[in-house]
């Protein structure tokens, strides 16, 4: 070899001083003194950096320059490929907001409701992006998740909860991309949930506060003697079993009065199928009467528009029942169904259109029972409108046994 550790200490001046096999010491003018390898690629000639040499070592230098040289008989231009590999770390840089701010665009579309997609971006701004959000995602550890969620996992467990998920989520997206490697540090079982109490033992579950089933047909009965749309709303969510967002949004074209049938559309139902809901005579008659001057079924004070989310809810507080959420007229619905009648247990479900949790189940069933709901539907109606009187004491006017 050309170059020895002593003759390299002594070479000071400028120049460049081959070591064989396309390895030389390049001195500049200005003293800096490093490694370079020279190679052709298609008769084009090619100098690789292989470092400095108070970095390498003469011993080190040759050692690169062989591993180069290995990459180059095996069709590699070593150049291209640590410029290739310097780029790709760089794309695997990205930010943790980098992630989560393309991970919510690419899911948008799951939230149909747009108070959950602006939850989305709002919890994770509030509590994420703050400790996390100029971090690259790769470097996110355990301990980094918790700064976010354990200084609210007692008082706002729920929240904390979700913005949980919702990391994980993100860093699961980050770890396909190849953006991060390594299990997820955001995960629940088998790793967070052995280090934080379980939401349960911290705070028990709050359900909906529902109308006792005995105590809503007079609770449809003082409805029915007031005015607005909001009345109409709540008369109409009631005997449908719908969900408050399904009920506000409802359009004229969605509902066949001559057939009884109200086809709400995929994009507004939670489970994300389209749901159609048989119509009662009460239903029905709620409909008719009802002025239809723009598409909205529901009509809000200006033209074109629904009524307000919260136009059920404030109705309720008005009436002066704050202690029962709109909501919980669907559980007073599925009392009623499991205690005074003998309706097959998926009937009821696929009414309050829950999902099938059972995959075999669902796989095999296509159908969605109308016929049979539009009986269980008849039946509620008969109920909601029975004498108060006649409601207390457990009369109900048919007892059907439908599998």
């Amino acid at each position: 070899m050309a170059l020895t550790t002593k003759r390299v200490a002594k070479l000071t001046e400028a120049g460049r001083y081959g070591d064989g096999h396309g390895l030389y010491l390049q001195v500049t003018p200005a003293g800096v003194r490093s490694w370079l390898l020279r190679y052709e690629r298609a008769g084009r000639e090619r100098w690789m950096g292989l470092g400095p040499l108070h970095t390498f070592t003469l011993e080190e230098a040759r050692a690169r320059a062989r591993q180069a040289r290995q990459q180059i008989a095996d069709g590699i231009d070593p150049l291209d490929a640590r410029r290739a590999a310097r780029a790709l770390d760089a794309a695997k840089a990205i930010t943790f907001e980098d992630a989560a701010r393309q991970y919510f665009d690419l899911h948008e579309r799951k939230w149909r409701n747009r108070k959950h997609r602006a939850q989305f971006l709002a919890t994770i701004a509030d509590y994420a992006l703050p400790v996390l959000g100029r971090l690259p995602v790769a470097a996110i550890d355990t301990g980094l998740v918790l700064r976010c969620i354990e200084p609210i996992w007692q008082s706002k467990t729920e929240t904390a909860s979700r913005v949980r998920g919702r990391i994980e989520a993100i860093l699961d997206w980050a770890t396909v991309r190849g953006y991060r490697a390594g299990d997820n540090p955001a995960r629940w079982k088998g790793h967070l949930g052995e280090v934080l109490p379980a939401r349960g033992q911290i705070k028990k579950i709050r359900h909906h506060p529902a109308l006792p089933f005995a105590e809503v047909p007079g609770f449809m009965a003082q409805l029915a003697a007031r005015e607005g749309m909001g009345a109409r709303a709540l008369e109409f969510l009631v005997l449908t079993a719908a969900r408050t967002g399904e009920v506000i949004h409802a359009r004229w074209s969605e509902i066949d009065l001559d057939r009884m049938l109200w086809t709400v559309p995929a994009e507004r139902m939670k489970g994300g199928r389209e749901h159609r809901v048989p119509l009662s005579d009460c239903a029905v008659a709620i409909l008719r009467a009802l002025p239809r001057e723009a598409d909205s079924v529901f009509a809000g004070e200006r033209r074109g528009t629904a009524i307000a989310s919260t136009a059920m809810s404030n109705l309720l507080g008005r009436m002066g029942r704050l202690d029962i959420t709109v909501h919980g007229f669907r559980s007073a619905f599925r009392d009623w169904a499991a205690e005074r009648t003998g309706y097959a247990n998926h009937i009821v479900e696929m009414a309050l259109a829950h999902v099938i949790g059972n995959k075999v189940e669902a796989a095999y069933r296509r159908g969605d029972l109308f016929a049979k709901r539009a009986h269980l539907m008849a039946d509620w109606a008969k109920h909601c409108m029975t004498k108060p009187v006649d409601a207390a004491n457990g009369v109900t006017p048919l007892r059907r046994a439908v599998q």
